[in-house]
């Protein structure tokens, strides 16, 4: 396998990681994936994953404990039909950009960057 395409290949797993079913598997393979490699832009592309799923989980609490309150139950729908689409739509945004774009690493839009 040539350099480029295992670069490609690896970006695209960091993103694409998180449809796997499991919380470990999902999360652990960026992580892997960051202490691993030392390409910095798949480094980058491993600690934006982490990002994106640190925060999802975040805001899955966050609607969670806003559904808990009678006022807080329209706005907890509309988060986690948000969240919904969001952990499915970008992820495939950033695994398509991965695999065109060597050069730089995904930023996904609205995200803490707690790494």
């Amino acid at each position: 396998m040539q350099n480029s395409d295992q670069h490609r290949l690896l970006s695209a797993l960091c993103h694409g990681s998180i449809f796997f079913s499991s919380l470990l598997v999902s999360i652990g393979i960026p992580i892997a994936i960051l202490f691993i490699n030392n390409d910095p832009v798949i480094k980058e592309n491993a600690k934006e994953a982490i990002n994106f799923h640190i925060n999802l989980y975040l805001y899955g609490i966050l609607a969670g404990l806003l559904a808990a309150s009678i006022i807080g139950i329209p706005i907890a729908i509309v988060l986690g039909i948000a969240l919904l689409v969001a952990s499915f739509i970008m992820p495939i945004i950033a695994i398509i950009y991965s695999l065109d774009n060597r050069s730089r690493a995904y930023r996904y839009p609205f995200i803490w960057r707690l790494l």
